[in-house]
């Protein structure tokens, strides 16, 4: 009755699907190795979740597999390039002229890659603008409410300068 209430449990679809603690791929391990209904169970399982990824699955699109197969020859076109490059310049003399010459490099991503330190410096930069435009924010309906009452107090000593 016990192995019905852990197979009813959910753990083996937890353990299927890659999501499950240690403690849990543990427990059905020794559930596998122990309970062989558990291990056909799981067995079906696994059939069934395979067949619902596949008939769920989505053909890419036509041409890919070549344009990849494009894409990784030019980068390695590339690296030979640069390395033949690098080797000539570094069998070269110091004085060469050519020693200030640029490698040309294409992205497609607009992305900049910043080593991890400076991300902190940048988070730190981030979260301290934000503190400053509060700040700004605070002094500047200060400063509004402070001409507001200064308004109203000249009223007030003119209204006093009439009536005396």
């Amino acid at each position: 009755m016990k192995i019905k209430e852990w197979i009813d449990s959910g753990i083996m679809e937890t353990y299927i699907m890659g999501v499950a603690t240690e403690q849990e791929i543990e427990q059905v391990l020794l559930l596998k190795k122990q309970y062989p209904e558990f291990e056909q169970e799981l067995g079906k399982l696994e059939y069934d979740m395979e067949v619902l990824a596949q008939n769920m699955a989505i053909l890419p699109p036509p041409g890919i597999l070549s344009k990849i197969e494009h894409e990784v020859n030019e980068i390695q076109l590339r690296e030979q390039k640069v390395e033949k490059f690098t080797a000539r310049e570094h069998n070269s003399n110091q004085n060469d002229s050519r020693k200030d010459r640029y490698i040309e490099v294409e992205s497609e991503s607009n992305h900049m890659r910043i080593h991890k330190a400076w991300r902190w410096v940048f988070a730190a930069v981030f979260v301290l603008g934000k503190i400053f435009l509060g700040f700004a924010i605070y002094y500047y309906l200060e400063n509004r409410q402070a001409k507001e009452q200064v308004e109203e107090l000249k009223i007030e000593i003119k209204k006093n300068a009439q009536t005396r």
